[in-house]
């Protein structure tokens, strides 16, 4: 007999792990999260939440907070590329270029029209506590930090896991149904046999994160500053530095700079020349500095081969690890989390059969792939921005000066540098303007009812995103009124059950099948009429909305569509409850 039973284990109390209590507790879903650390994390790691994870985030409530403690677009929406923050030498603050970024300046009102929500800027030093928070508020008792898992045993029915209190040395075993694994692949994944593949060991990254006065040297909009040292290396062996807060713009207290050292460079782990080399980087040499920590990872770009063994599923870090570049690890991690817990709650309620569970990996698995190769992409494409300024790697330092020299220089020659090297680090909006990446990720297979439809037309450079009801996508966001509230599309959807948007033509039929549906498979099938009492506001779900007068858009508790009517069909009792049966796999 267990000393306890669960009906869901989630391993990790990271931003990932954190985010799945959250998520089932809204689902009433009881779940219990072991961590082996005593607190949440004392390094800022990721700090970028974009438009989709922010949508998440606000469906289930916790937005506002994050919102409120993170750093608006006018704090993060431009990244530079300079030589240096101070010095008074002819190569000190000179500004290589400047690119407007994740939804701020030029690109606000875009990002704007295609969300409810925008991007924050919070690192996970602060994001953490917050999720915290809410998973002990919403399951009192129920997230044990300090607890350490150390073996899993499945079988037909259920998981058995060895957890140890790390305070009191005691052990202890949990049942439960169903195990999360969001530990970073430090333990579940290995234990199970699972594969982490591809590229590792590639560059030895040091963070240092610090305490530091710069107001007096940044224009606070910049989300990340890179430097390109007249005497060093190119941007990422001299470094990018980003504010960290508590509080946001000109006035930010804390600052991470990481850069990047050769495989073995036993330099990387000379702290004791972090602080001299810092003053040297940013040009300030009596700038007081305060190490709050220094930290090391190897860059890798590796995805899991499974993302679920039996009854246990990886999620996050441990189904998939790249650089921080387009700040798609956490983002996905939550997103993995989002796309899991509505599964599993309709399974443990039986509103939906087991089978519906293997759609995690099939939905998960390819945007997991997509975004490690986006990432190592965009990661490697800076060297090509260090090419576009005329840096060669391995040059020495003097001929690394007269390239900087001929960069600036007045004349025909130095303006034709300059354009040639803005041309080229626009390459980069790869990674801070990867809206497509952001919201037009679909899923191709899974629980979802093709209609025979083309996706759009993908944009190459990852910029433009394509709004479509298309199965597989995110419902496209538009603006409605309701009875004088204004609300997103997003907002009719309920998390535990599902929503099918029509028209006028399509309310009678489509309510009659949706009232057919909810009793057949025990499940909430909400009908929202746009033009009956919900107004379009200024014509935005007309211009996505993909289906003609009659038809109907099925969209699932995650926000993604499920299945489409493109017009009036012969039995819409049968249309309809086919599709939701072949999405809950009843």
């Amino acid at each position: 007999m267990a000393d306890l039973e669960v009906p869901v284990l989630i391993v990790g109390g990271g931003g990932c792990g954190l985010s799945a209590s959250i998520f089932l507790s809204e689902l009433g879903v009881e779940s219990l999260l072991v961590e082996r650390h005593a607190g949440t994390s004392h390094l800022p790691k990721a700090h970028y939440l974009n438009q989709r994870t922010m949508e998440v985030f606000r469906q289930y409530g916790v937005a506002d907070p994050i919102y409120a403690a993170g750093a608006g677009p006018e704090h993060f929406g431009r990244v530079h590329w300079t030589t240096s923050l101070g010095g008074d030498g002819p190569l000190d603050r000179r500004v290589f270029h400047t690119m407007d970024a994740f939804g701020g300046g030029t690109l606000h009102d875009t990002y704007a029209a295609d969300s409810p929500t925008l991007s924050s800027n919070l690192p996970q030093i602060r994001l953490e506590p917050i999720l915290r928070r809410h998973a002990e508020e919403h399951g009192p008792g129920t997230v044990r930090f300090h607890h350490e898992l150390l073996a899993l045993a499945q079988d037909d029915t259920g998981v058995t896991a060895t957890v140890r209190d790390r305070t009191t040395g005691t052990a202890y075993e949990v049942r439960a149904q169903y195990v999360i694994g969001a530990d970073g692949g430090k333990t579940v994944g290995e234990q199970l046999g699972v594969t982490l593949r591809g590229p590792s060991g590639m560059l030895d990254m040091v963070g240092c994160h610090f305490k530091a006065d710069l107001s007096a040297h940044v224009d606070g909009t910049s989300m990340i500053t890179w430097f390109i040292d007249p005497d060093g290396a190119g941007a990422w062996g001299s470094g990018g530095l980003v504010p960290m807060g508590p509080t946001w713009g000109k006035q930010s207290e804390e600052w991470q700079l990481s850069f990047a050292f050769a495989p073995g460079d036993p330099a990387r782990f000379d702290e004791e020349a972090i602080v001299p080399r810092l003053r040297q980087l940013l040009r300030l040499p009596d700038l007081e500095i305060d190490v709050l920590c220094v930290s090391h990872w190897v860059l890798e770009g590796v995805l899991a081969d499974r993302y679920r063994v039996g009854r246990v599923f990886l999620a996050g870090d441990a189904a998939h690890r790249h650089p921080p570049t387009t700040g798609l690890g956490l983002n996905t991690a939550i997103q993995d989390a989002h796309n899991l817990a509505w599964k599993l709650a309709a399974v443990l309620d039986r509103r939906a059969a087991p089978e519906l569970l293997d759609s995690y990996e099939l939905e998960r698995q390819p945007i997991g792939a997509r975004n490690v190769d986006w990432a190592m992409f965009t990661f490697l494409n800076h060297m090509v921005i260090d090419a576009g300024i005329g840096l060669v790697p391995g040059q020495a330092p003097e001929a690394g000066r007269a390239v900087m020299e001929a960069f600036f220089a007045d004349g025909p020659l130095g303006e034709t540098r300059r354009a040639r090297a803005a041309e080229v680090i626009n390459t980069q909006r790869t990674e801070f303007q990867a809206h497509d990446l952001e919201l037009g990720f679909r899923y191709d297979r899974g629980a979802v009812v093709p209609d025979g439809s083309e996706p759009p037309a993908t944009d190459p450079m990852g910029t433009a995103y394509l709004p479509t009801t298309r199965p597989g996508h995110r419902l496209p966001h538009a603006w409605l009124d309701r009875d004088g509230r204004r609300m997103s599309t997003h907002d009719l959807v309920d998390r535990c059950g599902f929503v099918l948007l029509t028209d006028p033509d399509g309310a009678d039929p489509w309510s009659a099948a949706a009232r057919v549906a909810a009793e057949k498979f025990g499940v909430p099938v909400d009908v929202a009429v746009v033009g009956n009492g919900t107004a379009d506001v200024d014509g935005g779900w007309a211009r996505v909305r993909g289906v003609g007068d009659g038809g109907a858009v099925l969209v699932r508790p995650d926000n993604h569509v499920a299945y489409r009517a493109g017009g009036p069909v012969p039995d819409h009792h049968d249309a309809l409850l086919r599709a939701i049966g072949a999405v809950l796999h009843r």
